[in-house]
């Protein structure tokens, strides 16, 4: 398993800030002097016998989650750091870092800040019209959250532990089982896979649950895993065997996993399948006890269930199922589970899931719940199942989105509840001092319970289930944008939209799109103002590559009534088709708007098909919720304009003002047509690590394997230092690797490690499984010595001290000191109040008065020599005053930190004197 302590960034997700007061930061220990100079206030580096560690400290625990909590520097990430038992204290590998970097420190999860407070989400709250709940929607016939026939029994059991590539420690194999009484034949099998959570508890003490494993003497394993027997129950009163598996095993160690623990999960999942597979056949009669007590499990008709990283968990584990890793030793990937496969997936429920590398299942039919409260993975990544799989494969697997308004991330498991979990737990949702006006509990009447929350989120497993296993498309209107409601789901507000299935791509945004009345924007860079705007799920990044060519959408905004929008689509077929369906987004709490949505042929003949109507998602200043709802117009049996040649959508909108974003759209008519999964080529990305060298340039490849069998394409996103370039690569028939190649040169400069970092994802026929890996070029040249000579070592009061450092050499990056007053031999010493009073303070961190001796103050002056220059001068500005005073001087010594060792090396001192003017 690779980890990769610097430049992870794809793992942009995160963990909100639950129960985390803002600006969350603490006074960071003492530091070598310098380094202090340059961190800002709850960051610290610290030495290991590993190297040098960045170190951030918040003023309260961070509630271990879901999201990667990661650093930041300069607009790019540096990785995620391990946290400590208590989820105070975060490390990371401090190696490589400059001194620039260390000036703008940020901890991030899923897009927000946790060591600051967010200016603008005062803002956002300022501005918040009144908060509107959706009316309910119409009931909708068929209700699978109803109960079935069947009694139900329940087991655990508890088999040998597997061991996982990269993992110190072997992982449970342990499950809690709800199966049918005298149900008839072989059943569908249910499985289920929690999030990362809290792994060992000791009593009802908040302060003593810990991220171990395995847990220390005295503390029990959080039993995550009997979290969903609400809904396990529910299933098995239908027919479903269901089993609930636990994996504190892989949430105590997937820190060490540069997926965040994706592939471990995947493995574990298929051990329990693989399992299963035996107790189902020859293997039944020493099948534990809880199994044997339930029906023969149909392996034909897996449905998996997955919670935050379980939901990345099963995606990776449909994924692997379909298209299975390569083999060991030439894989990039470290898969843990190698045996047949001999199961079936039909199809995935995610719930509030991550999706860090944007590589969704694309022909396993998928259903995900993105709570409108999530206050973990609170940018609702997870949007991307769906949104990331359009035009990738054949499009007939369904993918559906269902926004619940009022849900948070935690509730959906009991053993995450306050008042129902064994472990202390939490709600994870958190606004600061200010009630969230739809989020808050006891304050926002949109806040479900965590009783509604769970009910909820049965009722849509088992549709889901229903859906995918038994093909029954009674239920598909609850997933499909219908606007109807599960009446046991009451009286929770779901919307809903989807892609695949039985629709026909008309409208799907590109670079080459034209479009009048409106504009094109990326949805990473472009389509919001970051400062201004709810974050969108359908906008978040792959990792930190900014704007990203294909994916865009249509940015509308009107200041009057009846302008037209025109958007050129593909030339499409609409006449099998009932309905135009299109997703748009407005902004939160907006209200009603109308377009009149209208289409043209290829000879330009125009049909009018409607109006369609939205109000912007009730939200807070933290919500993810400009979201695109599903509007559809009915298209004629008849008409004006040829539908089987329809090539612009036009849009008009009915009302005074607004503003909207157009996502796409697609003719849909009802149905699911058979997904009939395909084995699509798969393309895994390895790591490269070599020494720079002193001379010549070798070429290295970075490890691209492309196996299985197939014509598609992938986007690669490569970054070498600060510049990003991204390429399309084709994928053809018998193709086993993608060529990549990286020229290092080599040298006897200093220039620090260099990392040439290749990330992929999928464009059409292929997956990506491992997303990210690339060559790393450790430096093998000494820091340059650095020598100071006197410029201006003699003033007078009112004049600058400076002095000149030089390099041995030029180096290839920055090479950094700080320099220290100590106490001079000769005589006085300057005082604070001697020189400039705004330098002292950017430079010291405190008043200049009273006067003290420099030696006394917390005085540290950066030394910066910029990558390719020699020298650089220093100055201390000294201020005239109208005292008599002898000469005093000033004593400086330069220390530097090779390799950002906490040791500083001491180097040459050197004094200035400054004379009284009369």
């Amino acid at each position: 398993m690779r980890t990769r302590a610097i430049l992870v960034p794809l793992l942009v997700t995160g963990l909100a800030a639950a129960g985390l007061a803002a600006p969350a930061q603490a006074e960071a220990p003492p530091q070598p002097p310098g380094v202090a100079a340059a961190l800002p206030s709850g960051w610290q580096i610290t030495d290991s016998p590993d190297g040098p560690r960045l170190v951030w400290t918040a003023a309260e625990r961070v509630p271990m989650g879901d999201a990667a909590v990661e650093f930041w520097a300069g607009g790019k990430p540096l990785g995620r750091p391990l946290a400590d038992r208590g989820h105070r204290t975060f490390t990371l590998d401090a190696a490589g870092l400059g001194m620039r970097e260390l000036r703008s420190l940020e901890v991030r999860a899923a897009g927000r800040r946790l060591d600051a407070a967010a200016p603008q989400a005062a803002a956002r709250r300022a501005a918040l019209p009144p908060i509107d709940l959706p009316p309910p929607a119409q009931r909708h016939t068929v209700d699978p959250g109803q109960p079935g026939p069947y009694r139900t029994t329940t087991g655990e059991y508890t088999v040998t532990p597997v061991a996982l590539p990269g993992f110190a420690q072997p992982v449970e194999m342990q499950g809690v089982v709800v199966a049918p009484r005298g149900a008839p034949g072989s059943r569908p099998l249910a499985l289920f896979l929690h999030g990362r959570h809290y792994t060992c508890f000791e009593g009802d003490d908040p302060e003593k649950i810990t991220g171990d494993w395995p847990c220390a003497p005295g503390a029990e394993p959080v039993p995550s895993h009997r979290g969903y027997l609400q809904a396990q129950r529910l299933l098995a009163s239908q027919g479903y065997v269901t089993v609930s598996i636990s994996a504190n095993g892989i949430n105590g160690q997937d820190y060490q996993a540069e997926d965040g623990g994706a592939q471990a999960r995947s493995s574990l999942v298929r051990h329990h399948l693989a399992r299963w597979a035996d107790w189902a056949g020859a293997g039944r009669a020493g099948a534990p006890a809880a199994v044997r007590a339930a029906p023969p499990a149909d392996l034909g008709r897996v449905f998996l269930v997955g919670h935050s990283r379980g939901g990345e968990g099963v995606n990776r584990a449909a994924m692997d199922s379909l298209t299975p890793p390569p083999a060991v030793p030439a894989s990039p990937v470290q898969d843990g589970y190698r045996g047949p496969v001999r199961w079936s997936i039909r199809g995935t429920l995610l719930i509030g899931p991550t999706i860090f590398g944007h590589n969704p299942a694309p022909d396993v039919p998928s259903a995900t719940i993105l709570p409108g409260c999530d206050g973990d993975v609170s940018d609702l990544q997870g949007q991307q199942y769906v949104d990331a799989t359009r035009g990738v494969s054949r499009g007939t697997a369904l993918h559906s989105a269902i926004y619940l308004i009022g849900a948070n991330h935690n509730f959906f498991n009991t053993e995450w509840t306050p008042g129902q979990s064994v472990a202390p737990s939490f709600d994870d949702f958190y606004s600061g001092d200010e009630p969230d006006p739809v989020c808050t509990p006891g304050h926002a009447r949109a806040r479900l319970t965590a009783a509604q929350q769970q009910t909820a989120g049965a009722t849509y497993i088992a549709a889901a289930a229903r859906l995918f296993v038994t093909d029954d498309d009674r239920v598909l209107p609850l997933f499909d944008g219908s606007g109807v409601r599960a009446p046991s789901a009451d009286p929770a507000r779901a919307l809903t939209h989807a892609l695949g299935g039985a629709r026909t791509p008309f409208v799907t945004p590109a670079e080459r799109t034209r479009v009048t009345g409106a504009r094109l924007c990326d949805q990473v860079t472009t389509c919001l103002d970051r400062e201004k705007d709810a974050q969108s799920p359908h906008f978040i990044p792959f990792g930190w590559f900014g704007a990203e060519p294909g994916r865009t959408a249509v940015a509308l905004s009107w200041r009057a009534a009846g302008g037209r929008v025109t958007v050129a689509g593909r030339t499409a077929d609409l006449s099998r088709d009932s309905s135009l369906a299109l997703r748009v987004a407005v902004p939160p709490n907006s209200a009603e708007t109308r377009f009149t949505v209208a289409v043209k042929d290829s000879r330009g003949r125009r049909a009018t098909l409607g109006t369609v109507r939205l109000k912007g998602l009730p939200a807070g200043p933290y919500s993810a919720a400009v979201w695109g709802q599903e509007l559809r117009v009915k298209l004629p049996a008849k008409s004006r304009a040829d539908l089987r040649r329809i090539t612009t959508l036009e849009l008009v909108p009915q009302t005074r003002n607004g503003r909207a974003w157009l996502v796409d759209a697609h003719g849909r008519r009802a149905g699911t047509p058979p997904p009939r999964p395909v084995a699509l080529p798969r393309v895994d990305i390895g790591d490269l690590t070599v020494d720079e060298g002193d001379s010549g340039t070798r070429t290295y490849r970075v490890p691209i394997r492309v196996t299985g069998s197939g014509t598609g394409a992938v986007r690669l996103f490569i970054t070498t230092g600060d510049r990003i370039t991204t390429r399309l690569a084709g994928v053809r028939p018998g193709q086993r690797e993608i060529r990549v190649d990286v020229p290092v040169t080599g040298n006897t400069r200093y220039g620090g490690d260099r990392t040439h970092e290749v990330a992929a994802k999928a464009v059409r026929g292929t997956v990506v499984g491992d997303y990210t890996g690339g060559v790393y070029v450790r430096e093998d040249d000494p820091m340059p010595t650095i020598t100071v000579s006197p410029v201006a070592n003699a003033v007078t009061e009112g004049g600058s001290l400076s002095w000149r450092f030089t390099l041995s050499q030029v180096a290839d990056t920055e090479v950094w000191g700080v320099l220290v007053p100590r106490v001079p031999d000769l005589g006085p010493e300057l005082s604070s109040v001697d020189v400039d009073p705004d330098w002292f303070s950017e430079n010291a961190y405190e008043d200049p008065a009273p006067a003290r001796p420099l030696s006394g103050t917390r005085l540290e002056l950066l030394m910066l020599v910029p990558a390719g220059a020699r020298s650089v001068d220093v100055a201390v500005p000294t201020v005239a005053d109208t005292a008599a005073e002898p000469a005093e001087h000033v004593r400086l010594q330069l220390m530097t930190w090779p390799d950002f060792s906490s040791d500083p090396v001491p180097g040459p001192e050197f004094v200035g004197t400054v004379t009284d003017r009369r």
